[in-house]
């Protein structure tokens, strides 16, 4: 259980890039500087002087001279400064108001900023406004800031450490900062831990200083074992994205404040081990693969979030025995898939391909041999899920008649006609496309008797799954006719960096469009994965709903208010949830809410308990026999 904080133990915090995410004077440049045509240079060197000073390069008497002299700032401009500020105050900062009310009579602001815009700002989250040390601007008789009170300590070298000097402290002193200047008060003896704040920047002159790196003021509080609002700091839970996912999934998580690692391309199964280590959230796209030995060496793992549809890359019997979490992207790039499958059938059917690859060489062939209208053709579905049913929608808007075959027996919409078999689809499109999943059963579902069985002249589309088509079985369809045109985003093998040559026996074929795998790369649908599968896994990080996991047994939970959630993975047998709820009568713990969900593998249980209990509870939990993962969330 958490510790309540010692009543003499004192927490020194500084404001700018600590308490905020900003340096105030730089946002003060930005709004007094407005309509000057020295303002991009004159900003550029304030955040350069504040630097300086702030790893002491340069004094902060000097620093803060030379950036009062380039502001040209007023009063009338503090109250935007004050509103500007106030929604760049510290996520970890505003996640812990809770603790900084509580804790407000030990907690001292103490900064070479200015009482102006300190004081409105940290009073908003319950910090005195009498604990707050700092400059005071001086003004002249129009309102302009013209100086600093020259008699405040804060406006001289060593200020800080003459505050907490003069305050004469009785008891542990920490403090948090960013920059050097409050490193100086452990140098002159006067705390007894200094924690460099990095959660808006890092300062290495800084950080090699520091008794402790605090990326947050969660890591502060959970190395103090103080009140908090994160049982754990997301700092310390490693992030690692690979296959450039999209940079608003990147962002999500750094706001959240986990430790982000990105790797542009995938990874081979031995790179992955070595990348593993460490990890709890991972993120791939489709040419990275989770296999079970991978997983043996995830020591760490809670969750994977695969940036595409597919999950086959992903070994998901594996990840469930180990309690990982599995979620995808099932709808977020169906629209770009199904756009392309469209441009690509209109582009093959009408032979745009080969009559542009001749007028690049200098020919020109106007005829209309080859050259079809989409209107009344026959489109082949093989597959009628989420993109085969849109692709079905868009198809008979452009008058082409659909029929679809699927495994699971799926409602036509509009006037799609569902065929019996695979073998009567074939038969009857003059245009197929697949659009299935990447079981292993589905390898080479379609080679050279399938082809046999098509219309000649067909068009044929593959944007599902390399391993579906028999490569030189189609290589053979396309040479001999039987295929006239054919536009393929995925193969067996796929280059897994953009410097790896692309090797394939469809290369130079005619009527042939090969494209990377880009069915769904369009910056819609990675912006919309981007947000849609991060937000699933920190809906699981946070929260324990597991709403869209493709492995687990699916529980939208709600928002954790005033309890503990304790998050219970195991195997699925009989009386596990008996066992649990006997530790709960037996230390009296009040139970506010019980959720249970299991499917053939694990069984899921979320419990929400009063805040009071003994330690005990948790380690008697975690000992229940066919336990796979236990966790603690408030």
């Amino acid at each position: 259980m958490l510790t309540k904080p010692l009543e003499q133990t004192y927490y020194i915090i500084d404001f700018d890039s600590t308490f905020t995410k900003v340096e105030a004077l730089d946002v003060l440049g930005e709004i007094s500087l407005v309509g000057r045509p020295d303002r991009d240079d004159a900003l550029d060197q304030i955040k350069t002087i504040t630097d300086r000073g702030m790893s002491g390069e340069i004094s902060f008497t000097e620093s803060l001279n030379l950036r009062l002299g380039l502001l040209k700032a007023h009063r009338d401009q503090l109250p935007a400064l004050v509103e500007n500020l106030m929604g760049k105050i510290s996520d970890s900062f505003t996640r812990n108001k809770q603790f900084l009310a509580e804790n407000a009579e030990h907690i001292y602001v103490v900064s070479n900023g200015f009482k102006e815009f300190i004081i409105p700002i940290v009073t908003s989250l319950g910090v005195r406004a009498e604990n707050v040390f700092a400059n005071t601007f001086v003004f002249d008789t129009g309102g302009a800031i013209i100086g600093f009170d020259p008699k405040n300590p804060l406006s001289a070298n060593g200020g800080k450490s003459q505050v907490i000097r003069d305050l004469n402290l009785d008891g542990e002193v920490y403090v948090i900062g960013d920059g050097y200047t409050d490193y100086e008060i452990k140098a002159s003896g006067l705390a007894n831990r200094f924690y460099a704040f990095t959660e808006n920047v890092m300062r290495p002159r800084v950080v090699e200083k520091a008794d402790h790196v605090a990326p947050s003021l969660d890591e502060f509080l959970y190395h103090n074992n103080l009140s908090r609002s994160q049982s754990y700091p997301k700092s310390r839970i490693k992030v690692l994205l690979l296959e450039n996912v999209h940079p608003v999934a990147v962002q999500l998580f750094e706001q959240e404040g986990f430790n982000v690692e990105i790797r542009k391309g995938a990874l081979d199964e031995d790179e992955l081990i070595e990348a593993i280590r460490d990890v709890s959230i991972l993120g791939i796209r489709s040419k990275t693969n989770v296999t079970a030995r991978v997983l043996e060496h995830a020591n760490k793992l809670m969750t994977v979030g695969a940036f595409c549809i597919g999950t086959n890359q992903i070994d998901l019997d594996a990840c469930t025995q180990k309690g990982i979490a599995v979620f995808n992207a099932p709808y977020s790039n169906t629209r770009s898939v199904v756009e392309l499958a469209i441009g690509e059938i209109i582009m093959l059917i009408r032979s745009i391909v080969p009559k542009s690859n001749l007028m690049h060489k200098g020919g020109w062939d106007k005829s209309a041999k080859n050259s079809f209208e989409v209107r009344g053709k026959k489109l082949g579905l093989v597959g009628y899920g989420n993109i085969g049913t849109q692709l079905s929608v868009v198809a008979e808007a452009l008058g082409m008649e659909v029929y679809f075959y699927d495994v699971v027996d799926k409602l036509a919409l509009g006037n799609a006609r569902k065929c019996k078999s695979l073998d009567e689809l074939l038969a009857v499109a003059d245009i197929i496309s697949l659009h299935t999943d990447g079981r292993k059963e589905n390898k080479n579902l379609i080679s050279y008797r399938e082809f046999s069985l098509m219309k000649n002249g067909v068009i044929f589309l593959n944007l599902s799954r390399g391993h579906i088509v028999d490569i030189p079985a189609l290589v053979d369809a396309l040479e001999r006719g039987k295929v006239y045109g054919a536009g393929v985003d995925v193969f067996p093998y796929e280059p897994k960096t953009n410097n790896e040559e692309f090797v394939n026996a469809l290369r130079n074929q005619p009527n042939v469009i090969l494209t990377p795998h880009i069915g769904g790369s369009t910056e819609e649908a990675q912006e919309n994965i981007g947000n849609f599968v991060p937000g699933k896994l920190l809906e699981y990080i946070n929260n324990g709903s597991t709403y869209g996991s493709v492995n687990f047994p699916e529980l939208q939970l709600p928002l954790l208010k005033g309890a503990h959630r304790l998050l219970h993975i195991h195997a699925n047998v009989p009386g596990i949830l008996a066992q649990m709820n006997s530790i709960f009568a037996k230390y009296h713990i009040n139970i506010h809410g019980q959720y249970l969900k299991t499917n053939e593998q694990i069984g899921y249980v979320i419990t929400d308990v009063a805040k009071e209990y003994a330690d005990e509870v948790v380690q008697e939990l975690k000992g229940i026999d066919n336990t796979i993962k236990f966790r603690l969330l408030y």
